[in-house]
């Protein structure tokens, strides 16, 4: 029942609706205090009704709703410009800038993304995706309207957690040594994805009515009272430097430290104390930082009380809060990996897991619970987390770095300089590697095995289903170099899982479907559409042969020859980037061996980057389900001997 119909049972004729009025930031203007509060009321439930069917990023967006309402009121976007750090924030900015009519096509096929994204609104100042970078970008924009004697005003949103990155501290000691009119919004809700760790998170959580500053206080105060002739002055005279007095206990006492002028803790749920604040801050010159207190998740109860849970979320039931997908269903990769690495830790007290701020995102919250002292969160500094890792393995641990494809990007030189370049023996758990699906381009792990594969001493794999994640984990963890293991997001294929998991031989593939015609040699997930497809080629009288490499680093490089040779079509299949991607390192073996085959065909991504939606459709758009890959081998086979070769993607 909608919410029309409920006020219509109760008599009562529905207000009219705000939100249907707002084409963009200079309509909020026109708004009294009150009707922005009930504009707020209605973008919440709209928020909460598309997620639902859409999936995205509840809680965060439920955080801002008013702190964005504020900012557009105050400020003049896309003259002033507001940078989103992350970008799990922007739903209520893409609503009330000329988005509303689109928002049910939040993250589908087609549709409007989850994230700012430069193409889809000039509102929409810096594309965002990953954490950390909205200070920099603001500060560069900041930096070119001083060049170009521009006044529009830069604003960076920046949540708490965002800020234990360590590129934020490097653009906030920028900007204090700059000077440059910049203003920083420090959205503190003590959270991340999950809860937030670390000193600085420590520092953010001292809030201005804390017992210990409170007692300093009243003890400071009797202390001058009995200073005979002159204490009482004294008092009077640190009663009106208040808040400098509370800034030394506060974050305050930091941010001056680096040059900003500080501003708060304020409530980020007070329309007229945001909107007062910014007004405020537009007149202050060089950097400004304003820290606002908000809820992650508010305004609905079951997201309140689970933010961590309603950070990310698939479809879901409005009145429960339970997701709305299948019941039955085979257990996640993350799952499977968490459960087999705990099961690991058991017998090896040498095994450490390491999460950049996301225990439940990469399946670490049991090992967390069982072995407290062998697990990090290291918060959002990926950097820090590899060469963490490399000194624990320096001291004879085996070290887990559990870590969204797309993230480990952001770790490239430390794996390169201080886990490979020394050997040590860490271990990447490559989690969401191939299409992520709604995420779109930010979050798509698709060049992992491109950017990996060339380093020394690495060995990659990736596993064809579930089960050989479990037998690769444990291969990993006994190899004496570094390894990254790479798989999907999402569900396994629905395999029984052997025990114990049991070590495989490095650089040997698997032969799975033997043929005449050609051979498909996959990685990883496309392993599975691989074999259905040379099913749909068998019925048309095709045989084809199937490997499944299981290795990027070090490639069976008999196992293919062999095979290759046999049928003289080579057809190789990666859910990753063509350029520098698997098949190439199968083309250089073959190369380097002086046998390349007659015909080949190289199936991938393609040299562009993907856009959002369901993964299988994202699939079929670059040719990787079973009935392109069929269409692919089928066309092959009709092309002549020594046609050059293909990729398709």
């Amino acid at each position: 029942m909608t919410r029309q119909e409920e006020k219509k049972i109760e008599g009562k004729e529905p207000a009219p609706s705000l939100l249907s009025a707002i084409d963009s930031p200079q309509d909020l203007k026109r708004l009294s205090l009150r009707e922005l509060e009930r504009l707020a009321a209605e973008i919440r439930r709209t928020i909460i009704e598309t997620v639902a069917c859409t999936g995205g990023h509840l809680a965060p967006n439920l955080g801002v709703v008013e702190l964005t309402l504020a900012l557009h009121y105050a400020f003049d976007s896309p003259n002033d410009r507001i940078i989103w750090d992350v970008g799990h924030q922007c739903y209520t900015h893409k609503l009330v800038t000329g988005r509303r009519d689109r928002f049910r096509t939040l993250r589908q096929y087609g549709g409007i993304s989850g994230f700012p994204k430069r193409e889809e609104s000039r509102h929409d100042a810096f594309g965002a995706g990953h954490a950390s970078t909205s200070i920099s970008a603001a500060l560069g924009m900041s930096a070119a309207k001083h060049l170009k004697g521009c006044s529009s005003r830069i604003v960076a949103v920046i949540g708490d957690g965002s800020l234990t990155g360590g590129m934020a501290f490097e653009a906030l000691n920028h900007a204090g040594d700059l000077g440059k009119d910049l203003i920083v919004v420090l959205n503190d809700n003590e959270m991340s994805i999950s809860p937030n760790v670390g000193a600085f998170s420590s520092l953010l959580s001292r809030k201005l009515s804390s017992r210990t500053v409170m007692s300093l206080k009243k003890e400071l105060e009797s202390t001058l009272r009995a200073i005979p002739g002159v204490g009482n002055n004294i008092l009077q005279i640190l009663k009106k430097s208040e808040d400098s007095f509370l800034a030394f206990f506060t974050p305050g006492m930091l941010f001056q430290a680096l040059r900003f002028h500080y501003i708060g803790p304020i409530k980020g749920h007070r329309l007229d104390r945001l909107i007062e604040t910014f007004e405020t801050a537009k007149n202050i010159r060089g950097p400004v930082l304003i820290h606002v207190g908000t809820v992650k998740g508010k305004g609905y109860e079951p997201a309140e009380c689970d933010p961590a849970s309603f950070h990310g979320v698939g479809c879901f039931d409005v009145r429960t809060g339970k997701s709305s997908g299948p019941k039955e269903a085979p257990p996640s990769y993350t799952s499977v990996f968490g459960r087999c690495l705990v099961e690991l830790a058991e017998k090896d007290p040498r095994i450490v897991a390491i999460t950049a701020a996301m225990p439940q995102g990469t399946g670490l919250v049991r090992f967390s619970e069982l072995y407290p002292t062998r697990f990090f969160d290291v918060g959002i500094a990926e950097q820090h987390a590899v060469t963490f890792a490399a000194g624990l393995a320096a001291e004879g641990y085996r070290p887990v770095v559990a870590v969204y494809s797309t993230f480990l990007q952001r770790a490239y030189d430390q794996i390169v300089h201080d886990v490979c370049l020394q050997n040590l023996p860490v271990v990447f758990a490559m989690d969401r590697g191939g299409l992520v699906g709604e995420d779109g381009p930010t979050h798509h792990g698709v060049f992992d095995l491109s950017y990996l594969r060339h380093i020394p001493n690495m060995t990659v794999m990736a596993p064809k289903d579930e089960n050989e994640l479990r037998h690769m984990l444990k291969t990993a963890l006994h190899h004496k170099g570094p390894v990254a293991v790479r798989y999907p997001r999402g569900r396994g294929q629905g395999v029984p899982l052997d025990e114990p998991p049991r070590a495989l031989p490095v650089g040997r593939g698997e032969l799975l479907r033997e043929g005449d015609d050609a051979v498909l040699v996959a990685i990883g997930h496309p392993v599975a559409a691989a074999c259905r497809a040379a099913e749909l080629l068998e019925e048309e009288g095709l045989r084809v042969a199937v490997i499944n490499a299981r290795f990027v680093k070090p490639l069976d490089k008999d196992l293919i020859l062999d095979w290759v040779e046999r049928t003289g079509l080579l057809v190789t299949i990666e859910e990753n980037a063509l350029q520098g991607g698997f098949g190439s390192a199968v083309l250089e073996c073959l190369a380097d061996e002086g046998r390349l085959p007659r015909r080949a065909v190289r199936i991938g991504i393609p040299d562009a980057f993907v856009q959002h939606g369901k993964r299988d459709i994202l699939r079929k758009d670059v040719g990787l389900d079973a009935e392109s890959i069929a269409r692919t081998v089928r066309t092959a086979l009709t092309r002549p001997h020594g046609a050059p070769i293909r990729a398709i993607g």
